[in-house]
């Protein structure tokens, strides 16, 4: 049986527990806003005393301190609090977690990161920052100019095995001259390298940019008469980049876009009307940002009501969107210059939005299969703004990013249709660009919302193939993508790879809809079908 989520998640810079220390709940409530915090610094209060009560089950020991990221209370009254970790006040990379409470405070289990405690010998690194900072530097040439490094002493346990570890950041221009950065680990002790990726979450497209027709927008009157786009339902805002090629590009930065009579654009491709990319963009944040409120009953990207930055006309001939936590906004650029307009369509700006809530949720590292189902979190988030919007001009469809990149950029029933993405997982999945590797992910959404085998939806023919000749029936993208931002939101932490979401989304399903149920049985023999077992 299916049962109604209460979100009530919110970012929390409070609520830091250490070991051998517990917090105590606020029980204090003489109106409905104290109610709902009493309830969830309660919820808090017990996971904390869970964490100390099963030290052994959490890994949690001296010098380790936690802090509190999200909560989610179901209907039942059944709690998920997301911790993540500390160790001699370093943040441990891999080392988050998720306890799992009745209503009534006692544990249920829990969801674990790769790393299970943390006990290092040392917190005093050999490898010294400065020279770290210079081979970051170095090995970012190319890739990024005008950058500059900033190191930060962590303990790095994404494999399960804590270390000591120096994260640089490495900030700068890309090659269309948008801001671009990536990050460095490195081993503190020996100065070998671990890893690195990207900074930001990117949705690249090449192709025409659909503009959504003649559209409502909520704008605020300011005190000087003149309009602005400014969402006063929403709190976004959506700005003129006015083309900046700087990594220094923050909320604070561009022109924000004001008007004498309230009528925006020209509706036209390539317009030199610099207000027409703004239409599209203001309008498709407050769509994704209200299917999400209607859909899960979260407020916002953080859940906390919080409106993002909205930045167009981003670089130069930049054919390009992306999402900057750094900044907390959504950034588009103008296409090629010659064929490609604007990145605003409506899946597009859903899928950057999505980063967000990814990161503000279970964090999926954007490295190897994590990066994968993170980039796969936002196709399979941003193509459902798409079917809540349910637009005449944008029809909903599995073929992501098709308006921006005729016929698509990325598709659901073939993933490797692309020349590039993987339709099955196999151990080589998670050294594909994560654009790829998402592929698996966006398979199974598609095999578990429409089943395999040829159909023709919304005038569009789709032909999905199983790994293992099975057939599969479908439960529909309503109920399959409520699984999925279940299992993100719920179960997933930051190094779940695609077998660790075969656990997360069956344990979604059994939640909404019982074990035994279809929708748990096709979550699993979608999942086969992929050759996750």
């Amino acid at each position: 049986m299916s049962r109604p989520l209460l979100a009530l998640s919110t970012m929390v810079a409070a609520g830091v527990i250490t070991a051998g220390a517990l917090a105590a709940p606020a029980y204090s409530q003489p109106n409905a806003t104290q109610r709902v915090t009493s309830v969830r610094d309660t919820a808090i209060a017990r996971a904390e005393a869970n964490v100390t009560r099963h030290a052994a089950t959490f890994g949690f020991g001296a010098g380790q301190a936690l802090h509190v990221k999200d909560v989610i209370i179901d209907a039942d009254g059944t709690q998920h609090v997301r911790f993540e970790r500390t160790y001699q006040g370093l943040p441990v990379v891999g080392g988050d977690f998720v306890v799992h409470q009745k209503a009534n405070g006692s544990l249920k289990g829990s969801s674990h990161a790769k790393a299970h405690g943390v006990a290092l010998k040392s917190v005093t690194p050999t490898a010294d920052a400065k020279g770290t900072a210079a081979g970051a530097l170095k090995r970012s040439q190319g890739v990024i100019s005008d950058a500059k490094s900033t190191p930060e002493l962590i303990v790095w346990a994404a494999d399960g095995t804590p270390r000591l570890a120096w994260r640089t950041t490495v900030q700068g221009l890309g090659d269309k001259g948008q801001p671009h950065g990536e990050v460095f680990v490195t081993d503190a002790t020996t100065g070998a390298a671990i890893e690195n990726y990207d900074t930001e979450h990117e949705a690249t497209g090449t192709g025409h940019s659909e503009y959504t027709g003649d559209i409502s927008l909520d704008t605020t009157l300011q005190a000087n008469g003149t309009y602005a786009l400014i969402d006063p339902v929403r709190g976004h805002i959506t700005k003129d980049a006015h083309n900046v090629a700087s990594s220094s590009l923050n909320a604070g930065s561009g022109t924000l876009y004001t008007d004498a009579d309230n009528i925006w654009g020209d509706g036209k491709k390539f317009s030199t009307d610099r207000a027409t990319a703004a239409v599209d963009a203001h309008a498709n944040t407050a769509k994704t940002f209200d299917y999400y409120k209607a859909t899960f009953g979260r407020n916002g990207i953080k859940n906390d009501g919080r409106g993002a930055t909205v930045f167009v006309h981003v670089g130069t001939n930049w054919d390009n969107a992306q999402w900057s936590d750094a900044c907390f906004c959504m950034m588009t650029g103008d296409g090629n210059g010659t064929t490609d307009p604007e990145q605003v369509d409506l899946d597009t700006m859903g899928h950057e939005m999505t980063h967000g809530v990814t990161s503000a949720t279970a964090n999926l590292r954007y490295s190897g299969e994590s990066g994968g189902l993170n980039e796969a979190t936002s196709d399979i988030l941003g193509t459902m703004v798409e079917w809540y919007a349910n637009s005449p001009v944008d029809t909903p469809d599995y073929l992501f990013s098709d308006q921006s990149t005729p016929p698509w950029l990325r598709r659901f029933d073939k993933p490797s249709l692309d020349g590039r993405s993987a339709d099955y997982w196999s151990k080589t999945v998670g050294r594909l660009d994560v654009h790829n590797s998402s592929g698996v992910g966006n398979h199974w959404f598609y095999l578990a919302s429409e089943g395999s085998g040829t159909k023709t939806i919304n005038g569009i023919t789709y032909n999905s193939p199983t790994y293992n000749g099975s057939t599969v029936t479908g439960i529909g993208n309503q109920k399959a993508s409520a699984i999925w931002y279940r299992a993100l939101t719920v179960y997933m932490t930051s190094t779940t790879d695609y077998k660790g979401a075969r656990v997360a989304t069956l344990s979604a399903a059994k939640d909404l809809y019982g074990a035994t149920s279809p929708e748990y049985a096709t979550v699993a023999a979608a999942w086969s079908a992929v050759n996750v077992a």
